[in-house]
């Protein structure tokens, strides 16, 4: 299996940004754990981060025939993006939604979430180890819990 994992906007500054919520740890500290939890697996993945909305649509476009499975925090285009959506249902490779923090405990605009209409899971508000849960529930078949 062949997963790609997705992360956007501002999910390169982590460590920096808002540690209060989303941890001390760093983007490429984020990259060693899901590496490590592949290879013991026996799964390989790519990653793509983006700032930019465009960009993230070709990175799903383009996992056309390359990837199983998809693991996405769309960050903040979450509440905004159905072009991030369309993608995702365009392709038809089963993706979970992730989200380090809970965005349900968060501002009220950030409990809106267009991907998790295409998503066969999402997982939320379990820091890091939410990407090792979303690798998994794709390994493992699993895709009914949408909380």
């Amino acid at each position: 299996m062949n997963i790609l994992i997705i992360n956007g906007p501002n999910l390169n500054m982590l460590g920096i940004r808002e540690p209060d919520i989303y941890g001390k740890n760093t983007y490429q500290d984020l990259v060693d754990m899901i590496r490590s939890h592949a290879e013991k697996r026996g799964v390989s993945c790519g990653f793509f981060q983006s700032n930019h909305e465009g960009a993230i649509v070709d990175a799903i476009q383009d996992a056309m025939g390359k990837y199983d499975g998809i693991i996405i925090n769309p960050a903040a285009y979450t509440h905004t993006s159905v072009a991030i959506l369309d993608a995702v249902k365009s392709v038809g490779i089963k993706t979970v939604e992730v989200h380090i923090s809970d965005p349900d405990q968060r501002e009220d605009f950030r409990k809106i979430s267009y991907v998790r209409l295409a998503a066969i899971a999402t997982v939320k508000g379990k820091g890091f180890s939410g990407y090792l849960e979303a690798m998994d529930i794709l390994i493992d078949g699993n895709g009914e819990d949408k909380s």
